[in-house]
């Protein structure tokens, strides 16, 4: 049992407790309220006095492996920065997936994160199992984890943008699909790991695999994630190659619905978010990763209004080098600010996307995303009584809006994962070493 007392605990369902408690049994929480908490024989008891309670944060999407080709490409287009990289992505291997995807998670934990998506789609012919090497990673970190075997069949030979010794054929994609369902999926209540179905995008995949993933991945009841409108060049691919917008394709294809999330989605217009609400579909903003790109800014406040399901990503570390997703709370408070005004998203909005707007892209809203009894005990103590916070009258304010803050305390299925600003469960020094060496590998392979 672990009672945490004295802290601001927000439960984004609704309730704030000043000085508030929270009690964990085993994995789940037992008791949230305003004031002490009821005393427990043999409990550990962390004083939250001068921290804010929140819940663990969700990443809506990643490319975990991208942690050890940070730094290259940095004032390119996506469409330049894809053609960089993906002869580096091209030498990837199981220790290069497992150091990076180790490195990654661990700075998602450091950051408030306890729940990671990853979309991993590049699998060259000899580098072994790279699903199950990054699963490995996740156990490692001790985070909640939903990979999603990704995908490319549409080489530049048939008009698509990726290399054509990257691209994998899709009755070969399908079987491996299934058979990463079949190992790793975790359908159960409390699931520490399920698996997902990710056709990279529409410029790297053929309209058969889209349509193929779609009805393998309900025909087995997994969720499916692709790409989709992050940028102008997309738009342009998909009316010239399919004489419409990219929403209309891929709905055309089967991928709209509850079970669909979209990474980015930041060029739609009034239609194509109106028919992303109507039919539930989920969306992952990546701030940071869409304002380094260039891409633009998504329309968070109009898709919220339009009922779509928002959670927020940090994107792989090629093209956000921070990997912090409480720098993507912020960055979405404030450039939907910067387009809209400052009522366009809330302090509180914005701490919502990262908790309860995740949980629900990834249809888990009944048991993470929000401080409630019954729910998973994935809670994330920020200290906010130092010089650089101590002063701010608004705590959740402070978390959003300034600077980032020690990390107190990060439990992730009620197991610490993070003390005093330090992952407890992997040597961090020891993996950015890893990270460094294993970039040079890659970057001096022919």
């Amino acid at each position: 049992m672990i009672v945490i007392e004295g802290a601001h605990v927000v439960t984004v369902s609704g309730e704030e407790h000043p000085g508030g408690h929270v009690v964990v049994e085993g994995n789940r929480i037992t008791a949230v309220g305003a004031g002490p908490a009821p005393r427990a024989e043999g409990a550990r008891v962390v004083d939250g006095r001068g921290c804010l309670l929140t819940p663990g944060f969700v990443n809506t999407h990643n490319h975990l492996y991208q942690w050890v080709t940070r730094g290259l490409a940095v004032d390119s287009t996506l469409f330049e920065w894809l053609t960089t990289l993906y002869p580096v992505w091209a030498g990837i291997d199981e220790r290069a997936v497992h150091v990076g995807a180790a490195g990654a998670l661990a700075q998602l934990a450091r950051t408030g994160c306890t729940t990671s998506t990853d979309h991993h789609y590049v699998f060259p012919r000899e580098g072994g199992d790279l699903l199950g090497a990054e699963i490995t990673a996740a156990r490692e970190v001790g985070l909640r984890f939903h990979p999603t075997r990704g995908s490319m069949d549409l080489g530049q030979r048939d008009g698509g943008l990726p290399p054509d010794h990257v691209v994998e054929d899709r009755d070969a994609i399908l079987a491996a699909s299934e058979e990463a369902i079949d190992r790793w999926h975790d359908p159960a209540p409390g699931a520490m790991l399920r698996i997902g179905l990710a056709p990279c995008s529409p410029f790297t995949v053929t309209g058969d695999l889209m349509r193929e993933a779609a009805e393998l991945a309900r025909r087995r009841g997994v969720r499916l994630h692709t790409h989709l409108a992050e940028t102008l060049d997309e738009e342009d691919f998909c009316r010239e190659r399919f004489g419409c917008t990219p929403l209309e394709y891929v709905e055309g294809l089967g991928w709209t619905g509850e079970d669909v999330w979209f990474a980015h989605a930041v060029h739609l217009d009034d239609a194509a978010v109106k028919r992303i609400g109507d039919t539930g579909t989920g969306v992952a903003h990546c701030p940071s990763s869409n304002a380094r790109l260039g891409a633009g800014i998504a329309r968070t406040r109009d898709l919220r209004d339009a009922g779509a399901r928002i959670g927020l990503g940090v994107d792989g570390a090629a093209s956000n080098e921070a990997g912090s997703l409480l720098e993507e709370v912020r960055h979405s408070v404030l450039f939907a600010r910067a387009v809209g005004g400052p009522a366009a998203l809330s302090v509180r909005d914005g701490l919502e996307l990262a908790t309860l707007g995740g949980a629900a892209v990834l249809g888990r809203t009944d048991e993470i995303g929000s401080i409630e009894v019954g729910k998973l005990a994935d809670l994330a103590l920020w200290r906010l009584d130092g010089p650089a916070h101590a002063d701010v009258a608004d705590p959740v304010a402070a978390l959003v809006l300034g600077a980032p803050p020690p990390l107190e305390l990060l439990l992730v299925d009620g197991r610490p994962v993070v003390e005093r600003d330090r992952v407890l469960t992997v040597d961090a020094d020891a993996l950015a070493r890893e990270a460094q060496a294993v970039h040079r590998e890659l970057l001096e392979k022919p």
